[in-house]
């Protein structure tokens, strides 16, 4: 209980610097981001809202992180089922109903956000008493707050590093136009569909990591990162052979104006990232994982080798103006960071094996 009042003054003091920083700065980053003149206003209207949003978004992925550490993974995943029928339902009712364009998308994707949250809160007060805070769970202390810290702001930094290498692929996207921005914007939509069932893999190998390092079980570590490896292996090349077949049609879920003209450019993204779903599973799978285990700085090294390689693709594809160079940015991330983390994973093996079985690392 001390740990979960760390994690919420820690999720709040954050959120709230976080939300200030972005909404000041956002203008000039999107200028120095090069977004097009002709969306501009859309854009930055759209990011300022769920910016101002933030704390809805933190409020549920720290209870639902709680939630599924306490070994509970399906009411966060029913919330997050009615949080994305609430958006859809919601963006009907702002970008149709009210007219009100991309500001009315923001507000909807807030007030979803916002609601699964809430719902992991009254879950949690209805059903969980153990999460029960008491007066004495108040005095934190120190020791969990840096404790907290120590391993958060590696993984902190590694999403921001990740954040950089996209922010640099969309400036060098921006400068081709808002057309193939449209058709980047709906193919990365597509993307994400397919690809949640990857963060899912991630999450699960975090859990699962943290609770048997904790109880010592380095075998059956071995064991889960090896059976969720062949899961990705397998959900990649399903995934693969539906996203560069028929995934462009799926095009139609997310624009309504003028699909053909961006469908053939969307076509190109999705070819383009469907042949390395395997090293994002494994990027997802082992960074998770790893981070599952206590290790901090390691997938952050990871997330560097990431920025290295969607950061040099992103520069040259804007260099030469290729649509298609853009669009292989971030499949030359997953490559370099899946190396590096498999390199990682197997030293980390390796030295546990050899602290429980000898010397020689054998089970």
């Amino acid at each position: 209980r001390k740990t979960v009042v760390g994690a919420g003054v820690l999720s709040f003091v954050i959120g709230t610097i976080l939300t200030i920083l972005f909404m000041v700065f956002m203008k000039p980053l999107l200028i120095l981001m090069n977004t097009p003149s002709d969306i501009f206003a859309d854009a930055y209207a759209y990011i300022m809202i769920v910016s101002g949003g933030i704390l809805a978004q933190m409020l549920y992925n720290l209870l639902a992180s709680i939630l599924r550490a306490l070994g509970n993974s399906k009411l966060p995943l029913y919330f997050l089922i009615i949080s994305a029928l609430l958006n859809i339902v919601l963006d009907l009712v702002f970008i149709i109903g009210f007219q009100m364009g991309a500001k009315g998308a923001a507000v909807a994707t807030v007030i979803a956000q916002g609601t699964s949250g809430v719902l992991c809160l009254l879950y949690i007060i209805a059903k969980v008493p153990v999460l029960h805070i008491k007066r004495d769970d108040l005095q934190v202390g120190g020791t969990i707050y840096s404790n907290q810290l120590r391993i958060g702001i590696p993984m902190a930094l590694q999403y921001s590093i990740t954040a950089i290498g996209t922010m640099m692929v969309q400036s060098s996207l921006n400068i081709l136009g808002s057309t193939l921005v449209a058709a980047y914007t709906a193919a990365g939509k597509i993307e994400q569909v397919v690809t949640q069932a990857y963060v899912a893999m991630g999450t699960t190998m975090a859990t699962y990591g943290a609770q048997n390092m904790g109880a010592g079980s380095v075998k059956r570590i071995r064991e889960g990162f090896k059976a969720c490896t062949i899961v990705g292996v397998v959900y990649s090349i399903v995934a693969a052979t539906f996203i560069m077949t028929v995934g462009k049609f799926m095009t139609y879920l997310f624009v309504s104006e003028d699909v053909k003209v961006i469908m053939s450019s969307v076509d190109i993204y999705l070819k383009c990232i469907g042949i390395f779903f395997i090293p994002l599973a494994v990027v997802n799978i082992y960074r998770n994982g790893i981070q599952g285990l206590g290790y901090g700085l390691l997938p952050m090294m990871a997330g560097v080798a990431e920025l290295i390689g969607r950061g040099i693709v992103a520069v040259i594809a804007g260099k030469m103006r290729s649509y298609p160079g853009v669009c292989l940015a971030g499949p030359a991330a997953w490559v370099l960071a899946g190396g590096l983390l498999l390199v990682m994973y197997f030293y980390i093996m390796n030295v546990h094996m050899k602290k429980v079985f000898g010397t020689n690392g054998k089970d």
